[in-house]
């Protein structure tokens, strides 16, 4: 993994932040489901955990114990929000079982950023 993979998880956030605040907008003005105020959510609350995870990974030098995980979320956040977005604005979504996937892709990275924080408090001796 790239010493620059901290700054590439704060662009998705920023992305992420940026696109949930817009999907908010088009759930209360636009659109009257609650498929697109479910990803906004995800989106938002997701862009503000991926930008504090970068700064774990680079903080703790952990690019495969929080990174890896942390790269699961991102994807899993992408499908399961994508999803259900195209579902309410384009009436379908290409991919069937996208919001499935990316739901459990979601669970697998916060276990794996659990696991990630035991493995790395484990091998910090403590101080003070």
């Amino acid at each position: 993994m790239s010493s620059r993979f901290p700054l590439i998880l704060i662009a998705v956030a920023g992305l992420y932040g940026a696109v949930g605040v817009a999907a908010a907008a088009a759930a209360s003005h636009a659109f009257n489901d609650p498929r697109l105020g479910l990803a906004s959510t995800f989106l938002l609350l997701h862009a503000a955990a991926l930008a504090g995870l970068a700064s774990a990974v680079r903080a703790f030098a952990a690019r495969w114990t929080l990174g890896a995980p942390a790269a699961l979320i991102a994807l899993g956040a992408l499908l399961f929000c994508g999803d259900l977005t195209l579902r309410v604005v384009a009436g379908a979504s290409p991919l069937p079982f996208a919001a499935p996937l990316g739901g459990s892709l979601l669970i697998v990275g916060w276990l794996g950023v659990a696991a990630g924080a035991v493995v790395l408090a484990l091998r910090t001796p403590p101080t003070g």
